[in-house]
């Protein structure tokens, strides 16, 4: 009788050990993702830092009296550079956003800007890092709900809680982005 309780334990251990391991090596694969995914978000906002301040300085002599602006996008920019977590990286980065649609919208008001060469090609330059810092985001989130989800899931959840594994933030719009913009004739 003993013998039997005894290899019955040793069956439900040997069963919990691969259930866990099988489930701990997919989330260290998961959370690999988030963390690759994230440095890809990362890599474009670098590269839309570096545009920015070209595109001030051009800015800066047409719309002088804009000061406003350019102030918020240097705040921005700093907060987005001395970033600690990605929490803090997100919600600088949505602000920097923000920032910046402030400044392409300058063009509008000053033709004179609009026509600058440099302004344009920045611009474009700008634009085409957004749409790629979109993609990125994108796929850093997709990596997050794969993991997030994973790690919610029985028996996962239990093994993710006995070795750390935490849900992941997402990279969600600001809520300046949800408001429709106000168009004026």
């Amino acid at each position: 009788m003993r013998y039997k309780n005894l290899v019955g334990m040793l069956a439900i251990a040997l069963s919990l050990a691969g259930t866990s391991g099988c489930g701990y090596n997919s989330m260290v694969d998961l959370r690999e993702k988030v963390n690759e995914a994230w440095s890809q978000v990362e890599n474009q906002l670098q590269r839309r830092n570096d545009l920015i301040p070209n595109l001030v300085e051009t800015t800066k002599g047409y719309a002088k009296h804009e000061q406003e602006i350019f102030t918020n996008i240097a705040n921005a920019r700093s907060r987005l550079i001395n970033a600690g977590s990605r929490d803090e990286k997100i919600d600088a980065a949505n602000d920097l956003g923000g920032a910046l649609s402030r400044l392409l919208v300058l063009g509008e008001r000053y033709p004179d800007l609009k026509a600058d060469a440099q302004f344009a090609r920045l611009s474009d330059e700008l634009s085409g890092t957004e749409n790629r810092l979109a993609t990125e985001r994108r796929r850093y989130n997709e990596a997050v709900r794969d993991y997030n989800t994973y790690i919610k899931r029985i028996p996962q959840k239990f093994t993710a809680g006995m070795f750390g594994f935490q849900e992941e933030k997402y990279f969600e719009a600001p809520k300046e982005a949800q408001q429709v913009p106000k168009v004026q004739f």
